[in-house]
């Protein structure tokens, strides 16, 4: 909401669908962003029950999407063409961040499982990495492959903090972020000292890794 006094009232009345554009649901509060704005695009709400949504991957050419329900333990998964959304996995190790890699294949963020996991093309799950130095990481959050089949990954703390988000213990190891290798599967950490790592991307010419720090 851009002020107190503006003229939405969808708080007290709860959401609706915009019945024009521009959406009357987005404000810009920086005009050197509304350039991004496509003015013929509206929010639209897919479902709800969801305690905390995080992690959105799109799936073209299922045409669904997939995205993280981490205090609700599932990943959740919306299908374009029906509407439907069901439960994609349950248990999902409090799964946060997804992407896909260069073979399409789901790569995904685990507070609780306390690592990177690659799911198959027939639904088992591997483990891509769970420990650096002989200790266990922290709790895995966000993730993006690189055009040369590389996975980075940032590792904060938040998973371990309590029971809500993930399992409550004591850090092995120190927030980083990781280059995984995806032939050798060989880890280097490539950000250090960073306040709690969090989103990650690359610009689209991949010489620059945006990182969100929490």
């Amino acid at each position: 909401m851009s002020d107190a006094n503006s003229h939405d009232h969808s708080h007290s009345q709860g959401w609706r669908p915009a019945t024009y554009y521009p959406d009357p649901a987005i404000h810009v509060l920086d005009v050197s962003f509304e350039k991004y704005w496509l003015k013929l695009s509206c929010v639209e709400r897919l479902t709800t029950g969801l305690r905390w949504a995080e992690g959105p991957v799109w799936f073209g050419d299922g045409r669904y999407l997939l995205c993280s329900d981490i205090p609700n333990q599932r990943i959740i998964k919306w299908e374009e063409e029906t509407g439907a959304v069901s439960i994609f996995r349950k248990p999902s190790n409090f799964a946060n961040g997804n992407t896909r890699d260069r073979q399409g294949r789901l790569v995904t963020c685990e507070h609780g499982g306390r690592r990177v996991t690659r799911t198959e093309y027939d639904g088992s799950i591997t483990v891509l990495m769970d420990s650096f130095d002989g200790k266990r990481l922290n709790s895995p959050n966000d993730v993006v492959v690189k055009s040369d089949g590389s996975i980075w990954f940032t590792d904060p703390e938040f998973g371990l903090l309590g029971n809500y988000e993930g399992y409550k213990a004591e850090p092995e190891i120190a927030m980083n972020v990781y280059r995984l290798d995806g032939t050798t599967r060989e880890a280097t950490i490539v950000a250090d000292g960073i306040l709690g790592p969090n989103g990650l991307a690359f610009s689209p010419d991949e010489k620059i890794l945006y990182i969100v720090e929490s």
